[in-house]
């Protein structure tokens, strides 16, 4: 059972709903967010889990064409 079933709460500064996600909190905080905990792992609601994939979006892109094969 992971964190987001267990009911972890979004670590965004200042958000207190619910966490959907749980990603690296390294590629999250690169993202443009700012985090109120400093783990490994990086709780986000759906809103704030949004935001980051519209941040990163071009840079998530590049990283798959890396690895494609033609």
């Amino acid at each position: 059972m992971g964190v987001v079933a267990k009911g972890a709460k979004c670590d965004v500064d200042g958000c207190g709903e619910g966490g959907s996600r749980s990603l690296n909190a390294k590629r999250v905080e690169e993202g443009g967010l700012r985090l109120a905990t400093s783990g490994k792992k990086a709780v986000l609601c759906k809103a704030h889990y949004k935001e980051w994939k519209k941040e990163t979006r071009e840079d998530r892109a590049l990283e798959r064409a890396r690895y494609d094969r033609p």
